[in-house]
């Protein structure tokens, strides 16, 4: 933690065959300014983890035959750059080659932290950039992707995106604790989250809107609701076996990891299924290991050095399942 720069984290750790007893800790401080410690059961922000949750939405979708896997995004969201050839697939596999708004967006938060985005916005800021690549010959994580997906779910299902997941899923997962922010407002009991501005200074992120994350990290939960989504979503629990069997065609991608993977909305860290998410201020792991039917939730709250996080995970593996090794830290 002291490498990584993280004042406090929350790490759950279960062999789901009851093997072994949970471990289930927390360690350093909610809160650098009182040194109120850490607990298990405080929310925090869970970032792109939201992406699962949002494509196991489609994917649920696709099973009543309300939308397709291949159907353009063009049928449903008007004036997107090669809408009429990106599919909903490529979409939710990072491949559409469509530019990430929060290239922008995410510099100038410091700068306006409490602007409140509308999903159209977003698109606006993307939409003014000019595709990366054509679309499904690249793999390229852009939050521009899981937002226009947002958007599909909404009009597919005639439900707000919001109201679709607790009817859907949160509810039926019994994920009380998970939550969909639409303003600055954490949940309490909550932890602090903290970031370093280009300048140096580490400042408090906690109060931040987190509108510009929407369908693609919005939501905030804690240890014991991931505990639970995660496992169930890289089990397909909530989708058909032909919709998981989509989800687990796993291609190279580059940025997540050194020889890391993603399919629709989740990743595959060396056998480890499931997805991080970084906000600033904020990260959180939660993946499950089918082969030792293991889950880990790792929180942090801080994003002041991602490498050294994605080190700490590591290092947490190691220990965990030491045939199953982390990837190296993405080249760049």
């Amino acid at each position: 933690m002291q490498q990584a720069s993280v004042p406090g984290a929350i790490v759950g750790v279960w062999q789901e065959d009851g093997a072994s007893a949970p471990f289930v800790h927390a360690f350093g401080v909610r809160d650098t300014a009182t040194g109120e410690p850490m607990s298990t059961d405080l929310y925090t922000r869970i970032g792109s983890l939201t992406k699962s949750v949002v494509v196991t939405a489609l994917l649920q979708l696709v099973d009543q035959k309300k939308l397709g896997l291949d159907d353009p995004i063009g049928n449903y969201v008007a004036d997107v750059p090669n809408g009429d050839a990106i599919t909903l697939r490529e979409l939710a596999a990072m491949r559409s080659g469509l530019y990430s708004y929060t290239d922008v967006v995410i510099p100038a938060l410091p700068i306006e932290p409490q602007r409140k985005w509308t999903p159209e916005e977003l698109l606006a800021v993307s939409f003014s950039h000019p595709p990366l690549f054509p679309p499904g010959t690249e793999f390229d994580y852009s939050n521009t992707n899981t937002v226009l997906l947002g958007l599909a779910i909404e009009k597919a299902s005639g439900q707000s995106l919001q109201s679709y997941l607790e009817d859907h899923i949160t509810r039926p997962e019994n994920l009380i604790h998970t939550v969909f922010v639409t303003d600055s407002a954490l949940p309490v009991p909550h932890t602090q989250g903290y970031t370093k501005l280009p300048d140096g200074t580490i400042v408090n992120t906690t109060d931040w809107n987190m509108s510009w994350g929407w369908a693609a990290g919005n939501l905030a939960s804690t240890l014991d609701d991931m505990h639970t989504w995660i496992r169930d979503a890289a089990t397909g629990k909530l989708v058909s076996p032909a919709s998981q069997r989509e989800r687990e065609h796993f291609q190279l991608a580059p940025s997540e990891g050194t020889g890391s993977l993603y399919g629709l909305g989740l990743e595959n860290q060396n056998g480890w299924i499931g997805h991080n998410g970084n906000t600033p201020g904020f990260q959180t792991y939660a993946y499950y290991l089918p082969p030792e039917d293991t889950t880990m939730v790792i929180m942090v709250n801080s994003s002041i050095d991602l490498v050294g996080v994605w080190n700490l995970v590591s290092d947490i593996v190691k220990v965990v399942s030491p045939a199953h090794p982390w990837p190296a830290p993405p080249a760049a």
